[in-house]
């Protein structure tokens, strides 16, 4: 199985058919936050890996956001 895709993109070690796609997101000031998450992009997989407040989470069920 490769690690990286020939997007550059690395591949998904839960489900190995999708590949991390990083996600970022704004501060609380407005500030940017690149790769504050990375999302698998095999739908059917939704693994995950998150920053929040210094803290790595993974695995967490992800969904639509209505903000």
């Amino acid at each position: 199985m490769n690690t990286v895709d020939d997007g550059g993109f690395t591949a998904c070690k839960k489900c190995g058919d999708g590949v991390l796609l990083p996600m970022s997101d704004y501060g609380r000031d407005g500030a940017p936050i690149r790769y504050k998450a990375w999302v698998c992009s095999n739908p059917d997989c939704g693994f995950n890996i998150r920053i929040d407040n210094g803290e790595i989470t993974f695995g967490r069920s992800i969904g639509q956001s209505y903000k």
